[in-house]
């Protein structure tokens, strides 16, 4: 057990007397941190801005029509002149434009509404709100339309009680948490690629003690192999956990992000994964024979393999093709979870994942260890 803690302390001291590890460790996920903000921090509502021309003017369906317009929530109109319409649109002033034709209040009032032309150039995330608010409304009115065929004073009697109908439509406003929740998810996923790329390099130690001879020196002292990997591998979940509790406190207490998850829950899941990160720098120590190689490896398996799981970028936004690939890998799983548990699952519902996670820091590990046992150059670490 001495051996073991006169290890560790020297790793430790090793590790952390260069400041760019420090910067590499604590400092890269609270800078991770700081990205998420910028990319999510201006995703909250917004307002459409609408033009309203309006060629059928003096008609009391169509004044009311517009006013429902007006009405909308996120929603800023005001009429214009179709003269206006394109530089208004071009100089990004308007977000779209509605034109109504002369006779649109004739053609609902005949049951056959005319067409109210939406000019934008930002597609159908301008257009697509506006018109399906719109539609649902011309609808009702072409509708007393059609049902009263031609019949004027019908019309205006059926409309007006239309207008002034006595029920009501109870709405409460709810707290938009989604740019809080993507946030998280974003940091998530900056923290697990950086949790990879320290537990690499931290195992990483063995390889590189081993190319100035330390190692060897260490050998030549009652410390046994097994010692001096077992001891490697507790600095290392350390590491993990100071990296872990560091990021979440910093993005929870400093830059005010609600996860939706309590600590504990995001600690020991980060932790799992923490499991399955030095699992994985094991084997990537187990296969390569030398630093260069190491960093080969690590450079081909971390990054790929977290654009792919969704690290870096939403995974919904990939290809479904792509999204199958994902659930090979074990930071979708993890994302996947935090997920799950913001949208209000219980983590009793989640054993599934946890257990995915935990077979591929199993597995990721026997690896490692039946690598160390066949390799000839790596069997006197064990």
């Amino acid at each position: 057990m001495s051996d073991t803690l006169w290890l560790i302390r020297k790793t430790m001291i090793t590790t952390f007397k260069n400041y760019k590890n420090l910067l590499l460790y604590i400092g890269m996920p609270i800078l991770g941190i700081l990205l998420a903000s910028l990319i999510h921090g201006g995703s909250g509502e917004t307002a459409l801005n609408i033009g309203i021309v309006n060629h059928d003017k003096g008609q009391a369906v169509t004044e009311d029509t517009v006013q429902f317009i007006l009405q909308l929530e996120h929603v800023q109109a005001e009429e214009i002149k179709e003269s206006e319409a394109r530089d208004l649109i071009v100089s990004g002033e308007l977000d779209a434009v509605l034109m109504f034709p002369g006779g649109f209040a004739e053609s609902l009032k005949n049951g056959a509404p005319g067409s109210v032309q939406i000019v934008s150039i930002k597609g159908t995330q301008v257009t697509g709100y506006v018109s399906s608010y719109l539609n649902a409304y011309i609808n009702n009115i072409a509708a007393i339309g059609r049902t009263v065929q031609g019949d004027t004073a019908s019309f205006d009697t059926i409309y007006k009680g239309y207008r002034q109908s006595d029920f009501e439509l109870s709405a409460a406003k709810v707290e938009d948490r989604s740019a809080n929740y993507g946030m998280t998810k974003q940091t998530i996923g900056y923290l697990l690629i950086f949790m990879l790329f320290s537990a690499v390099n931290l195992s990483g130690i063995i390889i590189k003690e081993k190319e100035n001879r330390t190692y060897y020196r260490l050998l030549a002292s009652p410390i046994s192999p097994r010692t001096y990997v077992a001891s490697n591998v507790i600095v290392n979940l350390f590491m993990m956990m100071i990296q872990i509790a560091v990021t979440l406190i910093v993005m929870i207490r400093f830059f005010h992000i609600d996860p939706g998850i309590p600590f504990w829950q995001m600690f020991l899941l980060l932790l799992l994964f923490a499991m399955v990160a030095i699992g994985l720098s094991l084997v990537i120590v187990a296969f390569a024979d030398n630093s260069m190689t190491a960093n080969a490896l690590q450079s081909m398996l971390i990054m790929p393999t977290c654009l792919l799981a969704g690290c870096l970028f939403p995974i919904e936004v990939m290809p479904a093709s792509i999204q199958r690939i994902a659930d090979f890998l074990p930071q979708r799983w993890l994302l996947d979870t935090f997920g799950k548990l913001q949208q209000g699952s219980s983590l009793e519902s989640l054993l599934l994942n946890l257990g995915i996670l935990l077979a591929f820091a199993a597995v990721l590990s026997l690896i490692a260890i039946y690598r160390f046992g066949r390799n000839k150059e790596m069997r006197s670490y064990i």
